[in-house]
């Protein structure tokens, strides 16, 4: 059989410092701590829920970062 693959490790960081930031800062800063994909919502966007390892999401209204996630 064959074995499990590893998945790659995620940046140890908080999606909830993120939270209050500028969308263009937050975006930069996220890139700069290693996320590889960097998603910018609107709320209420209909979005896929699958995982992606690496992946950070963030609701923005008004330019500001309201919520933030993994995947």
């Amino acid at each position: 059989m064959a074995p499990i693959p590893t998945p790659p490790a995620e940046p140890q960081d908080s999606p909830d410092a993120y939270v209050g930031l500028g969308s263009e800062t937050a975006e930069r800063l996220a890139r700069e701590r290693g996320w590889s994909t960097v998603r910018s919502l609107a709320p209420g966007t209909v979005i896929t829920m699958e995982y992606r390892v690496g992946r950070l999401n963030f609701e923005v209204e008004d330019g500001r970062v309201t919520r933030a996630w993994k995947g």
